[in-house]
């Protein structure tokens, strides 16, 4: 999954900086105004991904996500984790 779409964001942005682990995750990529252009990764299926990874509770892997993933910013480039509504 990704494969086609993270090759559109290469050919948009070849310095945005991608989410090791996470390709599952990928959902495309976007950018606000006057900033380049980053991936966007749906941060529920990275919690998912984390917690099959490393046997994880979804509690476990959602602290770990939030501290060590989505609040590290490495730089211009860093990936956008969007936070998609739950299904009711």
């Amino acid at each position: 999954m990704g494969g086609d779409r993270m090759e559109d964001l290469r050919e948009a942005n070849p310095e945005a900086l991608l989410a090791d682990g996470f390709e599952e995750a990928y959902i495309g990529h976007g950018c606000q105004h006057g900033s380049p252009i980053v991936a966007i990764y749906d941060a529920g299926k990275c919690v998912e991904i984390l917690g099959q990874r490393e046997g994880w509770s979804w509690e476990e892997a959602q602290e770990y996500f939030e501290f060590n993933v989505r609040c590290a910013y490495v730089g211009v480039g860093t990936p956008i984790f969007l936070d998609r509504p739950f299904d009711d």
